[in-house]
């Protein structure tokens, strides 16, 4: 006779309908109650759901104890997930009555990272959606799934607890969790730039940015010189059919005489610029604005609409004809201190400090008026001195 007892085999359909069960149990306190709940058998469907779960797979110290969770999340244990900037907390049904309490923490993504990666997708993401669907070439797939510098964690970056008695490192319940997080990541992949306190924005405005040129660039080369105002609306997210006609509510409103709203119309609007000449006018305003000017104040200068400033900013921003003072402030490039070796050091730092996002070498030329190869020379020892970081090939920023 023996006297130990097994555990009573419960099987999945049994364990599914318990889970229910508790789950509208829970629902009654809490409304707002998120569980996991996969469609099919498979625990990820989505590139970021996927990649989620083969970043954490991949790890030795992960590999051989979190495949203990798959059962778990599969039979809907993960009563209750959220995700939250830099920590996950869950509710999960184990064989106790009561759920157990997860909470887990994930580090914020390195700084140095972050500035990699966005300068890596630099004109690469044709646009937001394309990116949260996992559309994107499969050079920017290898950098974000790069161990230690991509975007996802590594073990050493994320800490988790739980409520249960199970005495292992990473018990069943925190290991369903960690594949819920991949379920929960195919729902809603910006979640994960909330996880992992990423600003999202910094990948939508170099989008924009790099769309923008693009448009400029394809408009000054086609015949005739101008972009479409389809266009313009698909880059900025602008409705161009519904701009409301100015002049002709002001002329049904206007009671004077037609000669005198002419003189009147003539007298304070700016000559109409070429497609081909906004440059030019552009970087003419901006450059006789010692101490800044916006985007509005340079349309209405130059009489182009704000849509056509914006990217003509961001093209002269990217020749170094131009330097951002702060957000939304520009001004014309910082001017050589001599030609002094420490001057023309202390001049070079200025202007890449001048340029939070990263400038290149050609437009440090251009800014600097300095030869090339002493620009070099004085970069490297910028670089070496740490004063200075390389953030993609050719592109670099203050420390």
């Amino acid at each position: 006779m023996s006297y130990f007892r097994f555990p009573r085999y419960v099987s999945v359909a049994e364990k599914r309908a318990r889970a229910e069960k508790k789950i509208r149990q829970l629902k009654k306190k809490n409304p707002g109650l998120a569980p996991v709940i996969l469609e099919g058998h498979s625990l990820a469907k989505t590139w970021w759901g996927k990649s989620w779960n083969e970043n954490l797979e991949r790890y030795a110290d992960y590999s051989n104890r979190i495949g203990r969770g798959r059962s778990y999340v599969r039979h809907m244990a993960v009563l209750d997930l959220g995700i939250r900037p830099g920590s996950v907390k869950a509710l999960v049904q184990g064989s106790a009555n009561k759920p157990y309490s997860v909470e887990i923490g994930i580090q914020a993504l390195k700084k140095s990272n972050w500035k990699q990666i966005t300068a890596a997708c630099a004109d690469r993401l044709d646009s937001l959606q394309d990116l949260l669907d996992g559309k994107f070439p499969r050079d920017l797939s290898h950098l974000f799934m790069q161990k230690g510098h991509g975007l996802f964690p590594s073990p050493k970056e994320i800490q988790f607890s739980c409520s249960c008695p199970d005495w292992a490192t990473m018990c069943k319940h925190v290991a369903a969790v960690l594949y819920g997080i991949g379920a929960r990541l195919d729902e809603d992949p910006s979640l994960f730039f909330v996880l992992r306190k990423a600003n999202l924005d910094d990948l939508i405005a170099k989008t924009v940015d790099d769309a923008a040129v693009k448009y400029i660039r394809q408009a000054e080369e086609s015949t005739p010189p101008m972009v479409a105002e389809e266009d313009l609306g698909a880059v900025f997210g602008i409705d161009m059919d519904t701009m409301p006609d100015f002049e002709k509510a002001a002329s049904e409103a206007s009671p004077e005489p037609a000669a005198q709203k002419m003189r009147t119309t003539k007298k304070n609007r700016p000559e109409p610029v070429a497609p081909g000449d906004r440059g030019k006018a552009v970087l003419s305003v901006i450059k006789a604005a010692s101490e800044g000017i916006r985007p509005p104040q340079v349309a209405e200068a130059t009489g182009l609409s704000p849509a056509a400033v914006r990217p003509v900013i961001a093209r002269l921003m990217k020749t170094g004809k131009i330097r951002r003072i702060s957000r939304g402030l520009y001004g014309p490039p910082a001017r050589r201190r001599g030609k002094h070796s420490a001057n023309a050091t202390a001049a070079v730092l200025e202007i890449i400090e001048s340029h939070p996002d990263g400038i290149t070498v050609p437009a440090l030329k251009t800014q600097s008026g300095f030869e090339e190869k002493k620009l070099r020379n004085i970069v490297f020892r910028l670089f070496r001195s740490g004063k200075v970081r390389r953030i993609g090939r050719g592109v670099y920023m203050a420390v």
